[in-house]
This record gives C-alpha cells, structure tokens and sequence, in this order.
C-alpha cells in the first residue's frame, strides 16, 4: 500500500473525525488429494472517514485514494453526521479524547515469497501426508494468509500505522468407517508473513503424525453418556467459550441491547480460580495472535480485564459506549475493511493461567471426559452456548480411555463457570475470525480448565 502524507488533511477536519486508509491482502493456495483446488490472490484498498457530532456518527468510504477522494470522503463525513444530528438531535456530549502515535510494522525482513514457493510448501506438506498415511479416504491443506495495513489520522491527535499480518496452515483428514466417514481437522499458523512463519514442512510433521493417531482413534471411538458430565476442557475449547459466551456478552454494545451482563457488574459470575482478560497484544510475555496496539478509533490499546477472581469487572468500550459508561476506552474499536466502520470487537480473549497440572487434573476425574477440539458453536445474549466438539476422550479411574466421536457441549457460561475447580498452569492460542456484522481476526485461547458441563450423547 502507498503510504499517504494524512496530516496534510487535519485542517479539513471539522469536530472530531478519523480518516483511515486501509489495504486487505489476501492469498490462499489449497490442495485436496494432491490436486490444487485452488490458487488466489485479491486485494481491497481505499479510504474512509468518520465523524462525530452531538451523538450522532457520519460514515463515508471510497475505493479511491487520490487526494480529491481523500477530501471528498471527509466532507461526506461530516455532512452526514451533521445530517444524522439535525434529525435525532441526541444532544450527546464530547467524546473522551485520547491519542496514539506510533508505527507497528510487522512485514517480513526476509526475501519475499513467490506464489510458487508456497505451492510448493504445500506440496511438501500434502506428499509427506499421501506417503505415510496411507488409510487416509480423503486429505485436504490450505494456506491462507492476511495482510491488513492501516494509516490513521485523528483531530484528537493520533497518527499511526500498521501492518499486521498472519498465516494459517489447514489440514483436514478423513478415513471411512462402516459407520461412515470420519473427519478432523487442525490449524496451525501465527501472526507474520508466510515467510517468517513458514520456515520448514518438516517441522510440521510430528503434527500431523499425532493429528492421524488422533483420527484413527476416534474412527474406532464411542458416544458419550448424555447429560451433566465431570469434564476436562481443552485450550482450544476453553477459549472458544470464553469468546463466544462470555466475550460477546461483555461488549458494551451487546450489553446495551440487553446482554445478560448488564446485570452482573461486579458480582460473582465464576469460580474465583478464573480470571478473563481481552489482551491487547501482549500476553504472559508474548505476542497475541492478533496484535492490536491502537484501534480504528485512534485510542492506544491496552488489556481489559473482564473477570477479576471470578468476578465481572470490565465490558468493552468503543469511544462512544465510555461516554455513555463513564470509562475510559481501551481500543476495542476495529473495522475489517477500509469501507467498514470500527465496532467494539475483541482482540485476544483468554482465561488466565491457574496453578494446576494438566496430567493432575486428569487423575483427579474419576468418570468423565477430556474435551480437546471444537468444530463450530454459537451462544447468544444470555451466555447460552452449544459447541460441537470434534477431538475428545474417556476419562475413566483417572485415566484417558477410547476416543469419542463427534458430540456437543452445551450450556449457560456464567452458570458453568462456576463449577470450575482447576485451571492448568499452560495456555496456548488459536487465530480465528469473529463474524459479529463483519469478519474480523481474533485471538482466542488459555488454559484447561476443569468443570462441569451438559454432553450430549447418542
């Protein structure tokens, strides 16, 4: 993306505004046993500007990014927000002012891949899958990679840029059984071009060896007994959970439509042992999935700390929602594309580490399951939830059994939370992207936590 000289347009800026330019890079190669299915690249780039007056918000975006687009999506701007105010009249005050300056360029240092280098990657990846396993029906991997590149100027004085990339691997195996076929899958990626994160196929290999064992235990594996179940979940679980059922809830736009959080400020929600934190960019000493250190709103980013010792402490804010909360925000407000208005999205959503040891959480179930892999869920507005659950296990005398085949978890978060009596002392993250209105990437993750849960059976 051209970078613009921005500050030349501040004094066109009547009240407060923001004017953002952006660039979405997309690449994604897939192969499906060993034909390339696909092969693309597309980008969107443009301009847009938003601005705020008396409560009311003007929007405008063009695909251009000449100067005469630049200005004319300012004056739009405005013009519809002093539209919007004449006929809702909603009186609102100054927005809380805040700003960032700085420069968050993660773009690889390393000779830039061709197209072909990552077919060939992937061709790596697929060969060494058709040689070793050879009981496999059907072997699908992908590459995905996503370059979103910001410049952006506020009135309230911030003026950044940022290019934050990453890069996904898919891998999907499935084997038929009498029963029918039986399919899991796994991601692999971080956030980094694909030339920082893809350095080897090799040391993917391991992977995919205990992704196949995996898969070859649950063709043989069982339903579980349906109903309230003593329950090992899984990282990656604990984490979807944590964003689509606490995460959402806690969104103050959601909580202004009703969330059932609305009701819980400062009261016990969970088990004292958990603590939720939606991470900025930086957790425990490394780089989040998705780093965000100044959102589309012009505010430095920093962590929110939603639950507390069990306790619901934070919502997340926009600039707009902290006036009408009394808080100040914390850079949750993001857009996908340069033609999307930032809405309160989260970053990195996690349950903190405990003080438990996985192996000992385990050994102390006595008859119950050990939850490792979702598939897809969803939950609404009073943290009800039901997730399918593809990768889990017999927990029995203590002890990891037979596999079980695809199944759901279901259930109220802020009930089950409650019945949390381990958190392991690891905590690992997934990259995923969040639908709410528009696709946007996120982090989710933590540790296992021990609970209890509604399983679903046969």
């Amino acid at each position: 993306m051209k970078r613009l000289d921005l500050s030349k347009y501040s004094k066109l800026f009547s009240g407060y505004t923001e004017l953002r330019v952006q660039e979405n890079r997309d690449n994604g190669v897939s192969i499906v046993d060993g034909t390339i299915m696909g092969n693309r690249r597309s980008s969107a780039s443009g301009v847009s500007a938003r601005s705020y007056k008396s409560g009311s918000w003007g929007f405008a975006s063009t695909p251009e990014t000449d100067d005469g687009a630049v200005r004319h999506v300012i004056q739009a701007a405005w013009e519809n927000a002093a539209f919007l105010d004449k006929h809702e009249n909603k009186g609102g005050l100054a927005l809380p002012e805040s700003s960032a300056v700085g420069e968050w360029d993660l773009s690889t240092r390393k000779p830039v891949a061709s197209q072909k280098d990552r077919i060939d990657f992937l061709k790596s990846i697929d060969s060494y899958i058709s040689s070793k396993f050879s009981k496999l029906s059907t072997r699908t991997v992908s590459l995905h990679s996503l370059d979103m590149e910001k410049q952006l100027l506020t009135s309230a004085g911030s003026n950044a840029f940022s290019m934050i990339p990453r890069s996904i691997l898919y891998v999907v195996f499935a084997v038929d059984t009498d029963s029918g076929p039986v399919e899991l899958y796994d991601i692999f990626g971080a956030p980094g071009q694909f030339e920082d994160v893809f350095v080897s196929p090799s040391s993917y290999h391991e992977k995919l060896d205990k992704l196949y064992e995996h898969l070859m235990r649950k063709a043989e594996g069982v339903f579980p007994a349906a109903g309230i179940s003593e329950c090992i979940l899984d990282a990656d679980i604990a984490g979807i959970l944590s964003h689509e059922a606490i995460g959402h809830t806690t969104e103050a736009d959601l909580v202004r439509g009703g969330s059932v959080a609305g009701d819980y400020m400062d009261q016990l929600v969970a088990s004292p042992l958990v603590s939720l934190t939606d991470f900025a960019h930086t957790a425990l000493g490394e780089t989040c999935p998705v780093p965000v250190h100044i959102d589309d709103e012009g505010t430095l980013a920093r962590d929110v700390a939603i639950i507390q010792d069990g306790v619901l402490r934070s919502y997340m804010h926009n600039r707009d929602s902290a006036l009408e909360f009394g808080v100040e925000p914390a850079g949750n407000a993001r857009g996908y594309k340069f033609s999307d208005e930032p809405l309160i999205r989260m970053r990195n959503t996690a349950i903190l580490p405990g003080k438990s040891n996985l192996e000992d959480m385990i050994g102390s179930v006595e008859n119950g399951y050990y939850l490792i892999q979702s598939s897809n869920g969803q939950a609404d507005s009073t943290s009800e939830f039901m997730f399918g659950v593809v990768l889990g296990y017999e927990i029995r005398n203590g002890k990891l059994g037979r596999a079980l085949k695809d199944v759901t978890i279901s259930g109220v978060a802020f009930d089950m939370l409650k019945t949390v009596t381990a958190v392991s002392g690891d905590m690992s993250w997934k990259i995923g992207m969040c639908g709410k209105k528009q696709s946007i990437p996120v982090g989710m993750g933590g540790p296992a936590i021990k609970c209890k849960i509604n399983i679903g059976g046969k």
